[in-house]
């Protein structure tokens, strides 16, 4: 299974309901919160992550098995659990930033 989530959209500027992942050092919203499922993401200065993650947009999709899901893909950003029970994954996809999440339960995302 794979289903769309959100689009993220990398920002320099401070949002309206930010939290703080310590995990990546950055800032989002909660893609839920916005019409058009759009999450934003400020990285601190001496956020660890680097490169497209941090740099390009990012499609974000759910799925059942990150593990199986990410098998001979371009991992750019391998998974973590920036809070119980939620890891994440990154990828690049045909030269796009994707992301793979997976969680049983939407009250089990950080937002």
């Amino acid at each position: 299974m794979r289903t769309f989530h959100h689009i993220g959209l990398p920002t320099d500027q401070s949002q309206p309901g930010e939290f703080f992942v310590e995990a990546t050092r950055v800032w989002v919203t909660d893609p839920r919160k916005h019409p058009y499922s759009v999450e934003f993401l400020r990285f601190e200065a001496d956020s660890p992550v680097t490169g497209p993650v941090r740099d390009m947009p990012h499609v974000a999709y759910r799925v059942d098995d990150i593990h199986k899901a990410i098998e001979g893909q371009d991992v750019i950003l391998p998974p973590f659990e920036p809070s119980p029970n939620f890891v994440v994954a990154f990828l690049r996809i045909d030269g796009a930033v994707v992301e793979y999440m997976q969680f049983e339960r939407e009250e089990d995302l950080p937002w």
